[in-house]
C-alpha cells in the first residue's frame, strides 16, 4: 500500500452534517477533505427535501388555477407541462449547488468526487469520477453516507424499474395513471403533487393506517383529505406480483381484505422505507461495527465503536431529517470543544408537506400511552381558528398533550395551513418550559394561524385534583332534617359513604365503611356517595343516619352509628314526617380514629 495523503479531518459524504463539520473545521485553520460519490451537499438541495417542496409548490398553483372560480376569477381548460416544472425545480437546484461549491472554496475544505471505501483504520481508497484513486486518512474521520430508498422483495418489481423519489422528480411527463407503493410521509406529500398536476393515483399501503406512526386521529384526517382530492386509498393491501414496466405499462396483482385484484397503471412509485448505505464501504476494516438494522452504532455523542470516528445523520439512525443532521453537527462540534452535549434530550420536530401540512413535536397520544405518560389532551378543529375561517382552508385540526401532573406541555400536532410555523411557537414554549398556561393567555396577533393556540390550550382539562375539588365545591350540599344539636362536625376533608347499591355513581370516590361522624349523611339520602368537606359540630352523643337509600323501600331503616348510640329522643327529633320512630339504646359516644 502507498503512503497516504494524510489530513487533520477527513469526512466521507458531503451531506447536511458532512458539509457543515467539513466547513466548520477548515474555517478553523484544520486540513480538511470531503469525499463525496455523485450529490454535492447531499440528498437535500440535489434530490429530496428541497426540490420535492419546488415542485409540490407547483402542484399547489396547479391546483388554485383549477379552483380559480372560488375566488370570483375566470380561466379555461388547465394543462400543466411537466417538462417546465422539471426545469423550475432543476433552476433552483443548480443554485444551490453553486451556493456549495462557493462554501468550499471560500472554506478551504477540498471536496474530492469519487467513490470511497475503508482499506484501513481512518484510511480511505478513493476511486475517482474523473479516473484514478487516491489514498486519504484522517486524524479524525466523520462519516456521512446517507441512505437510500428500499425496493420491497416482491416478484417482479424490481424488473419492472419502479421510480423512486429521485426519478419521480425528474419526469417530464405526466403519469396516466400513478400507483404509490407506500401510505408514509414521502409517498403521500408525491401522491397529492401528482393528483394535482392531473395524474390519476392510488396509494397501496400495506398497515390498517397511513402513516402507521401518528395517532390514529391524524391518520384518518389526512386519509380525508387525500380521498376528497379523490385518490385511491388501499389499506390492509398486499402487493402479491407485479409485471410490466413503470413508465410503459405495468400491472400489479395485490390483495385486499375483499379478495385479490389486478391495477393497471403507466408508472409505480416506491416509497416503503429508507436503507443505509453502509454496505459495501469497508467499514469493518475500519472497526465500525453496525448494529442489527445496518446502521452505524453510535451513543448519544455519536461516536463509533472505533477511536477518534464519529458517524452523523441518517446513516448513524437519527431521524431522517434534515434539521437532526444540522443538530448532529452541532452536537459534536461542541463536544470537540469540550461540550457534554448529547442525542437523548432533544425535541425532534417534523412536517409533511401535504395541503394542509401536517407538523408534529413532541409526544402523540400514541407515545404517551406506550412510555405510560399521563396527559390530559385537547384538540381544536380548525374551523374553530379565526385564520382558516378567513382564507376559508378549515381542513384538519390542532391538538396539544399537557402533563398530567404539571402544566408542561409534552406534544403538539397540527394539520392545518401553515401548520410548520405554528408548531415552531409551540416547539419554543416546550423549549423555554413554558407552563401552557403562559402560551394559552398569551397576546397572540389576530388574525393569525398561532392565534388558534389561546382557544386550543384554554381546552386542556383540569388535572384530576383539580377537577376533584371543582367537583367537591360545585356539588350541593345535602339536606339536614337533624336538629341543630345533632349535626357534625370534622375537620378533616372526607366524603359521604356510598350506601347505595350503585357503586359506580361515587364519582370516582372509593366507598368507605366508617362512623357516621365522620360522613355528613343526609338522613334521607337517595343520593349516590358525594364529596364533602363536613363544616358542622357536634353538640350531642348521640345521631342518626339513613342506612337505605336506593334500596326501594317506603319506610327508610334506621341504623345506630357503630360508634355512637341513639336515643329514642334524637331518633324522634331527627324522624322524617309519617315515618315510625327508631329506638335505640343509648350508650356513650366513642369516636373512632380516622383509617385512611
Amino acid at each position: 500500500m502507498s503512503q497516504p495523503e494524510q489530513f487533520e479531518v477527513l469526512v466521507l459524504g458531503s451531506g447536511t452534517a458532512g458539509k457543515l463539520i467539513a466547513w466548520h473545521m477548515a474555517g478553523a485553520g484544520r486540513r480538511t477533505a470531503v469525499v463525496e460519490r455523485k450529490w454535492v451537499g447531499g440528498s437535500c438541495p440535489n434530490i429530496a427535501c428541497m426540490p420535492s417542496k419546488n415542485e409540490i409548490w407547483s402542484a399547489k398553483a396547479a391546483h388554485f388555477v383549477r379552483h380559480a372560480a372560488e375566488f370570483g376569477m375566470t380561466t379555461g381548460p388547465v394543462v400543466v407541462d411537466m417538462a417546465v416544472v422539471r426545469e423550475r425545480k432543476r433552476k433552483m437546484v443548480e443554485a444551490q449547488v453553486a451556493a456549495h461549491l462557493c462554501n468550499y472554496k471560500e472554506s478551504g475544505a477540498e471536496l474530492i468526487m469519487g467513490a470511497a471505501r475503508f482499506v484501513a483504520p481512518k484510511t480511505l481508497e478513493v476511486t475517482l469520477n474523473g479516473g484514478g484513486t487516491r489514498l486519504l486518512s484522517g486524524d479524525k474521520v466523520f462519516i456521512n453516507v446517507g441512505t437510500h430508498a428500499a425496493i420491497p422483495d416482491v416478484p417482479g418489481l424490481t424488473a419492472a424499474k419502479p421510480l423512486t423519489h429521485i426519478e419521480a422528480l425528474e419526469l417530464d411527463d405526466l403519469p396516466r395513471h400513478l400507483i404509490v407503493l407506500g401510505g408514509g410521509y414521502v409517498g403521500l406529500e408525491l401522491a397529492q403533487a401528482y393528483r394535482r398536476f392531473g395524474s390519476r393515483v392510488t396509494i397501496i399501503e400495506h398497515g390498517s393506517q397511513l402513516m402507521s406512526r401518528e395517532d390514529r386521529d391524524v391518520a384518518e384526517e389526512i386519509q380525508q383529505i387525500l380521498s376528497e382530492e379523490r385518490i385511491d386509498i388501499l389499506l390492509n393491501t398486499e402487493v402479491l406480483r407485479v409485471s410490466g414496466r413503470s413508465g410503459e405499462e405495468a400491472s400489479l396483482v395485490v390483495r385486499t381484505p375483499s379478495g385479490e385484484r389486478t391495477l393497471d397503471c403507466s408508472h409505480i412509485l416506491v416509497a416503503t422505507g429508507r436503507i443505509p448505505n453502509t454496505a459495501g464501504i469497508g467499514l469493518e476494516e475500519a472497526g465500525v461495527e453496525l448494529n442489527e438494522r445496518g446502521y452505524v452504532r453510535v451513543n448519544e455523542r455519536l461516536e463509533t465503536s472505533a477511536p477518534s470516528v464519529w458517524a452523523l445523520g441518517e446513516c448513524a439512525g437519527s431521524p431522517q431529517f434534515t434539521h437532526i443532521s444540522e443538530d448532529d453537527f452541532r452536537i459534536v462540534r461542541d463536544n470537540l470543544a469540550g461540550g457534554k452535549r448529547s442525542t437523548n434530550d432533544r425535541l425532534i420536530p417534523y412536517c409533511m408537506f401535504t395541503e394542509p401540512p401536517l407538523a408534529h413535536v413532541g409526544l402523540s397520544e400514541r407515545d404517551a400511552e406506550r412510555q405510560n405518560v399521563k396527559a390530559r389532551v385537547a384538540k381544536l378543529p380548525m374551523s374553530g381558528v379565526l385564520r382558516a375561517q378567513a382564507i376559508m382552508e378549515m381542513q384538519g385540526f390542532m391538538k396539544v398533550l399537557v402533563d398530567e401532573a404539571d402544566d408542561s406541555i409534552l406534544g403538539f400536532t397540527m394539520i392545518g395551513p401553515e401548520a410548520g410555523e405554528v408548531m415552531a411557537v409551540m416547539e419554543t414554549a416546550m423549549l423555554a418550559d413554558l407552563p401552557h398556561t403562559r402560551l394559552r393567555d398569551a397576546v397572540l396577533t389576530h388574525p393569525t394561524m398561532a392565534e388558534g393556540l389561546g382557544p386550543l390550550l384554554a381546552q386542556v382539562p383540569a388535572r384530576a385534583a383539580e377537577q376533584a375539588a371543582a367537583r367537591w365545591a360545585a356539588m350541593e350540599r345535602p339536606r339536614h332534617d337533624f336538629p341543630l344539636s345533632y349535626q357534625i362536625k370534622t375537620s378533616v376533608r372526607l366524603h359521604t359513604d356510598c350506601r347505595s347499591r350503585k357503586t359506580d355513581a361515587c364519582d370516582g370516590f372509593p366507598a368507605l365503611s366508617r362512623c357516621a361522624c365522620y360522613y355528613r349523611l343526609d338522613p334521607c339520602a337517595a343520593l349516590p356517595c358525594r364529596a364533602k368537606v363536613i363544616p358542622q359540630r357536634i353538640d350531642q352523643h348521640h345521631h342518626t343516619v339513613c342506612r337505605s337509600a336506593r334500596l326501594g323501600r317506603g319506610a327508610r331503616d334506621r341504623a345506630q352509628c357503630h360508634a355512637c348510640a341513639l336515643s329514642s329522643e334524637s331518633a324522634a327529633s331527627s324522624q322524617h314526617p309519617g315515618e315510625v320512630p327508631t329506638r335505640v339504646k343509648a350508650r356513650p359516644h366513642r369516636r373512632p380514629a380516622p383509617r385512611w
